[in-house]
């Protein structure tokens, strides 16, 4: 079988990421797919701090607005393929089957089915790492009073516990898919705003 990151994997190259600008690069592995979901986070993340400006002018909200769409489809996208590359290294989904709208699982009988899959736990753990890193920023702030860095480093302390919390669910649930005992889906998320042909306003105005 495939060797399959950990999560303290993913989290050590979440973190050296935030080390250096974003930069797309190549998605043509798990690796690269995890790489890739984790930019698009990232770009999100900047991306949606500036659709908040009062101040701005009207159409460089309306650009970050159209960024926002781009990359929150392009890292669903990056779950999916996450999905797929798992799922099939576990041996978990009929290959013929698995770029069609309704991959076939293929668990061993009496599995459980896990609510959430493998790709939505690490783009979880992505943004955790991004709450993660802004926080400690605002901990360590010498423009503000102690109470404020007091408050955003207890706030520190829990997004820690919880990313380390969820790595131990990712981990498990790898586990317990080698074993046979557990298993997940690959759900396509139809994003029908970002489709012309499923968007009521867009069909309108193509119209």
């Amino acid at each position: 079988m495939t060797d399959l990151p950990s999560s303290a994997d993913v989290i050590a190259a979440h973190d050296a990421a935030l080390g250096a600008p974003p930069v797309a690069g190549d998605a043509n592995d798990l690796r690269g797919w995890i790489a890739a979901n984790h930019f698009h986070n990232r770009s999100l993340w900047a991306h949606e701090d500036l659709a908040r400006r009062t101040q701005a002018p009207d159409a460089e909200i309306v650009a970050n607005k159209r960024a926002i769409d781009r990359h929150n489809q392009a890292r669903n996208d990056a779950i999916e393929r996450i999905d797929e590359v798992l799922l099939s290294a576990l041996g978990l989904v009929d290959p013929a089957t698995l770029a069609s709208a309704l991959p076939r699982a293929t668990a061993a009988p009496g599995a459980r089915l896990n609510s959430e899959t493998a790709g939505s736990m690490l783009d979880r753990i992505s943004i955790l790492g991004l709450k993660i890193a802004a926080m400690r920023e605002q901990s360590r702030r010498t423009d503000v009073d102690d109470a404020h860095r007091g408050m955003c480093g207890e706030r520190l302390q829990r997004l820690v516990q919880q990313r380390a919390d969820l790595g131990a669910c990712y981990d498990e649930l790898l586990a317990d898919a080698r074993a046979g005992r557990a298993y997940f889906k690959v759900y396509r998320q139809f994003k029908m705003y970002n489709d012309p042909r499923l968007n009521p306003a867009l069909v309108a105005e193509a119209g």
